[in-house]
């Protein structure tokens, strides 16, 4: 027998636009045109309804980092997430030795595989030590299109992304590499001009990792690389909307020149997000994290956030005051296209995946499901 749920009467938030009063029916873990008329139905009246949330940059979550955890710490950070209705989350990984690095890309390809991450970032260590933000600096390299080759084959298929300094020796290079083995290649972490960030772009870089961080500021005679990633319509750019890494008039700035099909919500989550503050490990960085904001014991960068999507979603509409459907293009559909898996997730169709998250009136998350199971009931209350 088929196992079916029918959710009724929520403003539900499609690809043509949000319906008041929808029905959305869920069979054997996805999303169906139709159902008997007998099925029992859960009235969410006053609530919305949106696609789960993905999350294509995020280092961890729960006190368990990807980067250092071992697989179960993987999964209680994947599951951290999900709380927070993050139903698809690519895990990232910061700067370290390149054998490390190709060790734990086996490990987590594994995980990718199994179907609980939707991949691998590297962030790191091909950037610049000039805006190395919480990186350490002594294991930096240039961004060799071999060693580049090396970590995507260890990823062995599960690698979706890859930051760079671009303006690097073997930068462009990198790029072209990565464009050819359909990985994203990502500026960020770059001391790069306007110029040399237009050529990564004609290589074929396609994301800016969190936009307007570790990047030379917008300058009016040296425009630098955040002039030329809001003016290409190839670029769609990462923003951490937690009112600690962006003014809200940034966010404005972005969402004006790229508009929602261009943006992409992330968390660039540590490991104490959902966890609380206390000190932490980022890598080989040691961290401190102080009323929900996250800087290195030494010198005092952001190191990360302590972000989850549900947060973002709710700042986005509330305080930026972005459209509902705005919001759900940048948190959910685009880095599901862009990661590949736009057939599955990141919208609410017929034959896709039930990953949805129920908000109340005033945007706060009061359930998740994902593959049409409830990872959190509804909180109708």
């Amino acid at each position: 027998m088929a196992d079916r749920k029918v959710l009724t009467g929520a403003r539900v938030v499609l690809p043509t636009g949000v319906v008041d009063g929808g029905r959305v029916i869920v069979e054997d873990g996805r999303i169906a045109g139709s159902a008997p008329a007998d099925t029992p139905a859960l009235d969410l009246s006053g609530h919305w309804v949106v696609p789960g949330f993905v999350d294509m940059h995020n280092h961890g979550g729960g006190g368990a980092s990807f980067t250092s955890g071992t697989a179960e710490d993987v999964l209680t950070g994947v599951h951290t997430h999900r709380l927070h209705g993050t139903t698809t989350v690519v895990a990232s990984f910061v700067t370290g030795e390149m054998d490390f690095l190709a060790q734990r890309a086996g490990l987590l390809s594994e995980i990718a595989e199994q179907g609980d991450i939707a991949g691998i970032h590297f962030e790191g260590p091909f950037i610049s030590p000039c805006r190395k933000g919480a990186h350490d600096e002594t294991l930096l390299r240039d961004p060799d299109p071999a060693e580049v080759r090396k970590l995507i084959d260890a990823a062995r298929g599960t690698a979706k992304m890859v930051t760079l300094a671009t303006e690097l020796p073997g930068g462009i290079d990198s790029v072209r590499l990565l464009a050819e083995q359909g990985v994203i290649a990502a500026i960020g972490h770059t001391d790069a001009t306007y110029e040399q960030t237009v050529e990564a772009i004609d290589a074929g870089a396609t994301v800016a990792t969190h936009l307007f961080n570790a990047m030379p500021p917008l300058g009016h005679r040296a425009p630098g690389p955040i002039a030329a990633l809001l003016e290409d319509d190839r670029i769609t750019v990462e923003l951490i909307n937690d009112g600690t890494h962006l003014h809200p008039a940034a966010l404005e700035l972005a969402f004006h020149h790229k508009g929602s099909s261009r943006t992409a919500f992330i968390t660039d989550a540590m490991d104490a997000a959902g966890f609380g503050d206390g000190s932490y490990q980022l890598g080989p960085m040691a961290v401190e994290v102080k009323d929900g904001v996250a800087r290195l014991v030494e010198g005092g960068s952001i190191a990360g956030s302590t972000l989850t999507l549900d947060t973002a979603f709710k700042r986005a509409v509330t305080v930026d005051r972005l459209p509902v459907e705005a919001a759900v293009e940048a948190i959910s559909a685009n880095p599901a296209r862009l990661l590949g898996v736009y057939d599955k997730v990141g919208s609410l169709e017929p034959g896709k995946d039930a990953d949805l998250v129920v908000l109340d009136a005033d945007f706060t998350l009061r359930g998740v499901m994902r593959k049409g199971e409830w990872i959190v009931e509804p909180d109708l209350g």
